[in-house]
Parts: structure tokens; C-alpha cells; sequence
């Protein structure tokens, strides 16, 4: 099976290339006012996110609430567990902020629009995946920052659950709210161009990650880390997804759940948005000077989820096509 780079991963190496060249149009001094333009770029990618929710649709998958709740304590509860376990090993400040970006990546909610498209290309339940994928961008905005807030005070970063939640209000949930009541109006033209708005999300998203990485080149924050350490990093989350992916499969044959149900507890429980994390960082870290090493753990992720669950989705969906056309 040939395997393509997907495209997105490659655009995050050359926005980091770029903000490692040029970092000064990241910084405060810069006169480029990016973090405006990601503010109101958030703000937009959440109102077309409601714009795209249907209520028809999440009807039809509430039904199955096994599922949901598998799917949800493996994405809210089990994930940040599992990093959990590995704090008392925390020995110094580097340590802290290298768990702490893990912590960051397992608090996350799930993807959205990958979770969908590799549940339909699987023969997985397209109707719960759905579900599932919306309500955990929803459910995140109350967790996530409930979760970092256990540790982040911790680090002496100025951290605000009042602050957090305004801003999150201001340009998540009302936004999305906005979305959602205009969506009868103007849902089907946000489907339309739904391919658009999507490059538009990671137009948004290259933005945030560029001003991440380049205020941390400029403060030199990565020179004390090797390809070695980086390369233990993609061991360290290859590992992790590995064990969830697998504990929800079991957990899903526990539960005696269908082959369409398993596939979508696997793909959905296992996945990390990006999106979610790029924007939730900004919000709950504001201008910390170590916010590009505490994304390189989702990032690295997303391009492994991406990759591992595009081939697993291709061999089940054919397999499921086989069983179909011998019935």
C-alpha cells in the first residue's frame, strides 16, 4: 500500500521552518498584529463549525449511549490518566514542561471532520461518529481547562479560570452558538464550501503554531533540545496512542459492541484535535515563552493519528466491502 504525506502535516514543517528562519514577525515588537487576526480567525472557525453541526444528524446518534460514554471517558478521563501516572518521575523544569505538554495533549477534545471521514471510509457508524466528535469539542471547553488548571498554576504562569472561561466563551462557545441558530439559513451553504472552509481552519491554525514556534526560537528555548529528544518524543506519543487505540478496542469487544461500533470507539477515542489545541493553547497559556514546546507533542500525534488510522481505515473498509459483496 503506497502511503502519502498528508498535506497539512508538511505545511506544519514549513511554518515552523519559516518561524526558525524569521521569528521576529512572531514577537511582540512585530508590527504584523497576529494575534488579532488569530483571535478573530477562532472566532470565525467556531461560528462555520456551528454553521456545519446538524441537529438532525446528532439526534440520530444519541441513541447509543454505551458508545458515547466509551468515546468520551477514553477521550476526557483514561488519556489524562494515563499521563498522569508518569508525574511522580518529574525531576526538573524541563521535565515538568515536556509532561506538561503531554498532559496538554491527553486533556484535549477529539478531531472532528478526520474522526467522520475515517469512521465512513472504515464502514464504521457514521451518525455516532458524528455525534461524538461535536459533543467532544463541546464537552473540551469545560474540561480542558479544568484539567490544565490542576497543573498550570502550578508552573507559576499566570492563570486565570475567570479569564480562561471569558475568552473561551467569547470566542468558542458564542461563536458556535451564533452558528448553530443561523444554521438553517446558511447550513447549507457552509457545506457547500465546506472544503474552503476548511483550508480556511488550517490557514487560522499554521498562524497560531508560526507565532508559537517563533516566540520560542526567539527566546532560544529549543537549543537544549536534540533530534534524540525529539525522536523520544515520537516514541513517547506513538506509545500512547498505541495503548488507547488498543484499550478501546478491548474495552469495545468488553462491551460486546458491533464491528461498526468498535471501529468508530477506536478511531473516535484515540483522536486529538488539533485545532482544539492550537486555539486552547493560545487561551489558557497566553504569551508563555515555552508554548512551542508544549504543541510539539499534539502536533507530532496528529500527524501519527493521521497516518496510522488512514491505513487501518482503508484495510477494514475493504475488508467490510469483501464481507458485503460475499453476503
Amino acid at each position: 500500500m503506497k502511503i502519502k504525506m498528508d498535506g497539512f502535516v508538511l505545511s506544519i514543517i514549513a511554518t515552523i521552518g519559516l518561524a526558525y528562519l524569521f521569528p521576529h514577525w512572531g514577537t511582540p515588537e512585530s508590527e504584523i498584529p497576529i494575534d488579532t487576526i488569530s483571535a478573530i480567525g477562532i472566532s470565525l472557525i467556531f461560528f462555520f463549525y456551528g454553521l456545519k453541526l446538524s441537529p438532525t444528524k446528532l439526534k440520530e446518534g444519541i441513541k447509543n449511549w454505551k458508545l458515547h460514554l466509551l468515546i468520551q471517558t477514553s477521550t476526557f478521563l483514561i488519556f489524562p490518566l494515563l499521563v498522569l501516572i508518569f508525574r511522580p518521575l518529574i525531576q526538573n523544569e524541563e521535565q515538568e514542561i515536556i509532561w506538561l505538554a503531554f498532559f496538554f495533549l491527553a486533556a484535549l477534545p477529539s478531531t472532528v471532520s478526520s474522526s467522520v471521514v475515517m469512521v465512513s471510509i472504515a464502514k464504521g457508524n457514521i451518525p455516532a461518529a458524528i455525534f461524538n466528535a461535536s459533543i467532544s469539542g463541546i464537552i473540551g471547553v469545560v474540561l480542558t481547562p479544568l484539567w490544565m488548571g490542576l497543573f498550570v498554576q502550578q508552573t507559576g504562569t499566570d492563570f486565570s479560570f475567570t479569564d480562561i472561561y471569558v475568552k473561551l466563551i467569547v470566542q468558542i462557545i458564542l461563536p458556535v452558538i451564533t452558528g448553530v441558530l443561523l444554521q438553517r439559513f446558511f447550513g447549507a451553504f457552509a457545506l457547500k464550501h465546506a472544503k474552503l472552509l476548511t483550508r480556511f481552519d488550517k490557514s487560522i491554525i499554521l498562524l497560531i503554531i508560526y507565532k508559537s514556534f517563533a516566540s520560542s526560537f526567539a527566546d532560544n528555548l529549543f537549543s537544549s533540545i536534540s533530534l534524540l529528544d525529539i525522536l523520544l518524543l515520537f516514541i513517547a506519543v506513538l506509545v500512547l496512542f498505541g495503548i488507547l487505540y488498543f484499550l478501546t478496542g478491548f474495552l469495545a469487544k468488553q462491551m460486546q459492541f458491533n464491528t461498526e461500533d468498535q471501529t468508530t470507539a477506536q478511531f473516535c477515542g484515540t483522536k486529538k484535535s488539533l485545532v482544539h489545541g492550537t486555539v486552547f493553547s493560545k487561551i489558557i497559556f497566553g504569551n508563555m515563552a515555552s508554548i512551542g514546546i508544549l504543541l510539539l507533542p499534539i502536533m507530532l500525534y496528529h500527524a501519527i493519528q493521521l497516518l496510522i488510522i488512514s491505513i487501518v481505515a482503508s484495510k477494514r473498509g475493504l475488508k467490510e466491502q469483501h464481507n458485503s459483496d460475499l453476503k
